[in-house]
């Protein structure tokens, strides 16, 4: 545990990208197996201990210090393992040396009854830095600065393998990754996936940003507003991948269910809405599907799924990344026809050749589930990651609204001693002010600083770690598009909301109205 502590501790104290490829890379060389796998399950957010919760980890330090203690010190510190690694009583006799593959191994191997217990004889056993250690991975929290395409482009560089090889493997092998680094160390070959069903990684899109672009060269597609997945059949077997490769295929079993053509295929996910005529619904609808391990009857019913495709990587077991997109177009359209109408369709084109047309036809798009425009060149392949000139993403331009600052409360990392999280209103006809979201992002470190200490000045009640504030600044909040909600007393949500503006310019009273929010409803 002390070489992934330490691990850990650097990382959390460098913020150099190259310094934490370097950090990872070193510690993976040096590590024996199956040490370093564990430590990359930790890192990529692939490890999964299922009988240590946070619930568990709370009420075992609340048994051994002052509870009320733990909570202001947890509000101060803005971060639950740092605290509990802190506060953690000492034993009188030394720290046991335990590798990470003992602890994983005895936390692995017990039931959620029994997780508590060994769980507390090994935070008794290890010091303060490997309790830290321990309790951000078990808990799947590390929030380091570290990345799961991070990670595993240093496992790239440290053996000089293809990163790109390594995500398409990536899938195929479970922790602690024994065949990944046999290969890695030259012992065997690259493991074969030829027929598993992996994640290959996404092509990106740069934002198109003061520039004008001839469509001669680009293609024009909507940007549907969903999220955005890769279909993989090989095998028989079906998966849903995220853009960051997170397998949803259990959430959406409606959609795996209706595949049943063979190859890899790219596209956008959405639900239908009865009230758009059985087209793509809000984002807010997808809301209801995203994250469940089961889905009821229900919601199958209430908020079907389907896939807008996009592209095709695989037809088969033929690989057609290397083709151009146009060539790869026309294979989907030829392809499509043998999917389930219901549960798929291909995304239209803009049919326009002028640049300032599709301006117009861009600003003018406010559907629900419209979130901009995709300009792909004609004669790009399908590359991972973002590449310069080949795929541009053109949103449209977001909303704002003025809002009254209402509640904060504080960050976690870096932000901890400052509050950063504001929850902020707008008024009824009433002249109640009601909350419509929340956010904790958009300002710079300097008005950081200035909202801080607004919070700190103004104070008027506090509720464990939130604080209430007076009802005094304005935040001028932009967010992509609202739509109505019965989970918010408003009656409405903000999709995206960010802090735009700090309007000191402006008094509260003169902040946007719920009702003015509404008549933006989409």
């Amino acid at each position: 545990m002390k070489a992934f502590s330490d691990l850990l501790d650097r990382l959390i104290y460098t913020r150099s990208r190259n310094t934490k490829l370097r950090l990872i890379a070193d510690y993976l060389r040096k590590t024996p197996d199956p040490d370093r796998g564990w430590a990359l399950a930790a890192l990529t957010g692939s490890l999964d201990l299922p009988g240590v919760k946070p619930a568990v980890i709370r009420s075992l330090i609340e048994a051994r210090v002052d509870p009320v203690l733990f909570r202001m010190s947890r509000d101060f510190v803005g971060d639950t393992a740092e605290t509990i690694a802190l506060l953690w009583p000492e034993r009188e006799t030394e720290a046991q040396d335990l590798s990470l593959n003992v602890v994983v191994h005895r936390l692995m191997t017990l039931g959620r009854t029994e997780a508590p217990a060994a769980l507390a004889g090994l935070l008794d056993a290890l010091a303060t830095n490997e309790r830290f250690a321990l309790l951000k991975m078990a808990t799947g929290a590390l929030r380091i600065g570290v990345s799961a395409r991070l990670a595993k482009t240093a496992l790239a560089q440290a053996f000089a393998l293809d990163v790109e090889a390594v995500e398409e493997v990536w899938h195929g092998i479970v922790p602690p990754y024994t065949a990944l680094f046999d290969w890695a160390d030259g012992h065997a070959e690259q493991p074969s996936v030829a027929d598993m069903p992996v994640f290959r990684s996404f092509m990106l899109a740069h934002p198109l940003e003061n520039a004008r672009l001839d469509l001669a060269d680009y293609a024009a597609e909507w940007k549907w507003d969903g999220i955005r997945v890769q279909i993989v059949r090989v095998g028989g077997q079906v998966r849903l991948f995220s853009r960051g490769g997170d397998d949803v295929t259990a959430s959406f079993p409606d959609v795996a269910n209706a595949v049943t053509v063979d190859g890899v295929f790219d596209g956008e996910l959405l639900v239908r809405g009865a009230f758009q005529g059985g087209e793509a619904a809000s984002f807010n609808a997808l809301q209801q599907r995203l994250g469940r391990k089961t889905v009821s009857a229900k919601l199958l019913a209430d908020y079907p799924a389907f896939i807008r495709l996009y592209d095709v990587l695989f037809d088969g077991p033929d690989d057609l990344r290397t083709l151009s997109w146009t060539a790869r177009r026309a294979r989907l359209e030829a392809i499509a026809p043998r999917f389930d109408p219901d549960r798929f369709d291909v995304s239209a084109m803009i049919d326009t050749t002028d640049f300032d047309a599709l301006e117009t036809i861009r600003a003018g798009a406010r559907d629900a589930s419209i979130e901009g425009v995709m300009l792909k060149r004609r004669d790009s392949p399908y590359v991972t990651g973002r590449r310069v000139g080949l795929w541009y993403k053109w949103k449209r331009d977001p909303l704002t609204a003025d809002c009254v600052v209402m509640y904060a409360q504080r960050g976690s990392g870096k932000r901890s001693s400052f509050y950063s999280d504001f929850t902020f209103g707008c008024w009824t006809a009433s002249g109640e002010l009601l909350p419509v979201g929340k956010a904790y992002s958009g300002f710079t470190d300097a008005e950081l600083k200035d909202l801080d200490r607004f919070v700190r000045q103004h104070t008027v009640a506090r509720f464990g770690p939130v604080r209430e504030v007076e009802k005094t600044l304005v935040l001028e909040v932009a967010f992509d598009s609202v739509h109505l909600s019965s989970r918010h007393k408003s009656g409405i949500a903000m999709r995206f909301p960010r802090i735009h503006r700090i309007r000191t310019d402006k008094p509260a009273a003169e902040a946007d109205t719920v009702e003015t929010l509404k008549r933006q409803v989409t």
